[in-house]
């Protein structure tokens, strides 16, 4: 009987012992730390809902770059199937460079004006980086970001095969124009290949992309997204890792000029040799 009393007596004071810890003030080190967690908790979460809105502007403009291009192949391929234009005509400089500048017009028409008429998101000139004009810094700047571009991608790539042995990392990128019969078509082709690609795919991924990216995150994953992106959207792997080198390089021109304008210039440097590549120093690819 006295064993089950002292136990009683032995349970009840632990209880009262819980109850008293429980009631009990936090120490000054306890209410210092309690800010510190909540902030971290709110970077935390901050950080995750950042990365999954910049994942998902990734896809956006992934999706209507993507979307318009099988758009228009298909119904170029059924208007050839209908007879309405003929093969040839479709293989001409003239029409691939119609059909360049339609993907691309309504690809930022899309993937700007969409949402900002639906979302009421809306972009400036300064959020494009198409504020003023070029000026003799993104001159100067051009050939050395080039450069630089050249450097780092070659070391992407070098790395990339070694990682990646499987992918064919010599496989030639198929830019459309396969048939330049004269200096014009060869003008045509040069136009389209060196001036809009390379002014257009600024605008949307170093101008509105990284420019959203930029205005609610910092450099590095605004940088890391825009140029995965950019080199997801070229189909290929090791024209992807070679741009995505080339996008780094661009971003960073972004960063410390404020402007897309340097990020063109060395867009049109890099395309205008390839061109060079492609069609004059090895003109038996055509």
């Amino acid at each position: 009987m006295a064993e089950a009393e002292k136990k009683k007596v032995a349970e009840k004071a632990t209880e009262t012992k819980a109850v008293a810890k429980k009631g009990k003030a936090p120490t000054k080190k306890e209410v210092a730390a309690e800010p510190i967690v909540a902030r971290k908790r709110a970077l935390w979460d901050k950080g995750w809902k950042l990365a999954l809105w910049g994942i998902l502007m990734a896809v956006w403009v992934t999706v209507v770059l993507v979307a318009v291009q099988y758009a228009l192949s298909y119904g170029i391929y059924w208007m050839n199937r209908w007879g309405w234009i003929s093969t040839g005509l479709i293989q001409r400089p003239g029409f691939l460079m119609g059909y360049e500048a339609v993907v691309y017009a309504a690809s930022l028409a899309l993937a700007i004006l969409l949402p900002w008429k639906v979302l009421k998101y809306k972009v400036s000139r300064n959020e494009l980086g198409l504020y003023g004009l070029p000026t003799w810094t993104d001159i100067l700047l051009g050939p050395i970001g080039l450069i630089l571009a050249l450097i780092l991608g070659a070391i992407v790539v070098f790395i990339a095969e070694k990682l990646m042995p499987w992918v064919d990392w010599e496989q030639e990128q198929d830019v459309g124009f396969n048939i330049l019969a004269n200096s014009t078509e060869y003008l045509v082709a040069f136009f389209a290949l060196v001036v809009v690609a390379p002014f257009c795919e600024e605008v949307l991924f170093r101008g509105w992309l990284y420019g959203k990216l930029r205005g609610r995150m910092s450099a590095l994953p605004a940088i890391i997204i825009t140029s995965i992106t950019f080199g997801v959207v070229h189909g290929q792997w090791n024209v992807g890792v070679t741009v995505f080198a080339m996008s780094i390089i661009m971003c960073l021109a972004r960063e410390l000029t404020g402007t897309i304008y340097c990020g063109m210039i060395i867009h049109i440097l890099k395309n205008a040799l390839a061109f060079y590549m492609l069609y004059v120093a090895n003109p038996l690819q055509m």
